[in-house]
């Protein structure tokens, strides 16, 4: 026992020094410990107090993650290596708070949580907890870490789904996220202990993990990224890890599937940026491990054909946004592949944007199904007339997904189409020709079922005549001013460009 205590006494130190750089999280540690207090003493004031705590606790870790950013582009690895702090992350780490607030606020202005048997307290719980899970996922540096925090993440998503399970779609949505998730994340577990059999080292950043690799014949390496990338890959729901996400989205509760759409997603992302990072510096110093381009061109490229094309066909809302989803997914691949200080800053501009546009159309498509009941595109014939303002801002935020001026979706996909040409233009890659060019075809194709909404909504007439009337709430407000600051966004980059990239 003697001989270990010398790297205990390390492993101290290293925690111990560590936790400045940690504030945020320990914020959200705190808070997931008071909302469940909160919820069970004070039950019965309708969680308003579990959201005012909650909120609160998440505003103050947002507010540590500014203050605690590096100030040049080196990272600070913490806790023995095993997480790494850069402005990157802590970028990252801002877009999850936002999603988390719209989240939050989407949970308080939707009927069919609030008026739910169980309360919604314990889902305010879940929020700090997938928070932080989120955050852990930006900074990784470990095997470890990156198999933690995903299942963070994941646990707290399987109770999200299955939280409002009266109905056999919503319980099957649970279960088959449950289900695929499971097997996603045993596989990957088996690739990470390939990865760690062959090395010897569970942080990824460290030296003698790729020159341990690069000494390991090709097909060993290849088999065993592979099998780490499908974890990664589940969260990202690229193509052929996508099956779950049309059903799971359709399921779920509106505000969790605008979640399940938003935050995993962008926290997969930056995991893959965060596993990518040693490979892609190393390749001018060692042999190259693994054609991370090739592979992940494929997987782009399909992935953005699949999701597009298979948009075309859905006429529930939420399946086509869910399918949408996934081609944004396959785009935002671009940035990834380019994988340079261009790429990734169009990246983290696109997921502001994509944040508050996917937001919204779930917000507007949740505020439709509870005033009409309206699932379907072809369900809002006529509606129009009778919700002008919803619907106003509903055109606004398709344009922006689809990408056309003035909106901030079109900046975004300027900023990763240049990342990208930047990229064909140094290397001559046709991998990457091919992405640009399946990107321009498939968001021209996007047009044509992102405005199958606007085509129901104001040129066709619906065939029943009752009037809808309907009072303004909370959420038509926050709405509007998603929706205004998409236009704002699109007419004056700069101001956001420096905001997001500060």
């Amino acid at each position: 026992m003697n001989e270990y205590l010398p790297y205990l006494s390390e492993l101290l130190n290293g925690a111990l020094s560590g936790l400045p750089y940690f504030r945020p999280e320990l914020a959200l540690a705190f808070t997931f410990l008071l909302v469940i207090l909160a919820d069970l003493f004070f039950p019965q004031q309708k969680s308003r107090l579990a959201f005012w705590i909650c909120l609160g606790g998440i505003l103050v870790s947002a507010a540590f993650t500014v203050t605690d950013m590096p100030a040049n582009a080196k990272s600070l690895i913490l806790f023995t290596g095993s997480i790494g702090l850069d402005k990157a992350a802590s970028s990252f780490k801002l877009v999850f708070a936002l999603s988390v607030v719209l989240f939050m606020v989407f949970i308080k202005n939707n009927r069919q949580l609030q008026e739910h048997k169980k309360g919604i307290g314990d889902l305010y719980m879940l929020v700090p907890a997938v928070l932080l899970g989120l955050n852990l996922m930006a900074m990784s540096n470990s095997l470890l870490m990156i198999y933690i925090s995903i299942e963070m993440v994941s646990i707290a998503s399987y109770l999200m789904v299955g939280y409002v399970s009266g109905e056999s779609r919503q319980a099957e949505a649970a279960m088959k996220y449950a289900l695929f998730g499971s097997v996603c994340s045993a596989v990957m577990l088996y690739g990470i202990s390939l990865l760690y059999a062959f090395t010897g080292s569970i942080v990824i950043t460290d030296p003698a993990f790729l020159s341990h690799l690069s000494i390991v014949s090709s097909p060993a390496v290849a088999l065993a990224i592979i099998l780490t990338l499908a974890g990664i890959g589940f969260k990202l729901s690229f193509v052929p890890l996508h099956f779950w996400s049309p059903d799971v989205y359709e399921g779920a509760p509106v505000p969790v599937t605008a979640f399940l759409s938003t935050a995993p997603k962008i926290a997969g992302f930056a995991l893959l940026i965060k596993f990518l990072g040693p490979f892609y510096s190393s390749a001018t110093t060692h042999q190259q491990l693994f054609d991370f381009e090739t592979c992940l061109s494929v997987v782009a490229i399909a992935t953005m054909i699949t999701g597009n094309f298979a948009a075309l066909w859905q006429n529930n809302v939420k399946r086509m946004l869910a399918y949408s989803s996934i081609g944004h997914t396959g785009f935002a691949m671009m940035a990834v592949i380019a994988f340079s200080g261009t790429g990734i800053n169009a990246l983290l501009f696109y997921f502001t944007a994509y944040t508050l546009m996917n937001m919204v159309a779930f917000m507007l498509a949740g505020r439709i199904e509870e005033l009409t009941g309206a699932t379907t595109s072809s369900g809002y014939k006529g509606l129009g007339k009778f919700m002008k303002t919803e619907m106003a801002c509903f055109v606004i935020v398709l344009v922006s997904l689809t990408g056309l001026p003035p909106t901030a979706g079109f900046i975004g996909k300027f900023l990763v189409f240049s990342a990208a040409f930047e990229k064909y233009s140094a290397t001559g890659s046709i991998w990457i020709l091919a992405l640009l060019i399946t990107g321009a075809i498939t968001t021209v194709v996007s047009l044509f079922y992102y405005f199958k909404i606007p085509l129901n909504v104001y040129l066709r007439n619906n065939e029943h005549s009752t009037v809808l009337s309907y009072k303004v709430n909370l959420l038509t407000y926050v709405i509007v001013a998603l929706a205004m600051l998409l236009i704002i966004a699109g007419i004056f980059p700069d101001i956001f460009i420096g905001i997001i990239l500060r």
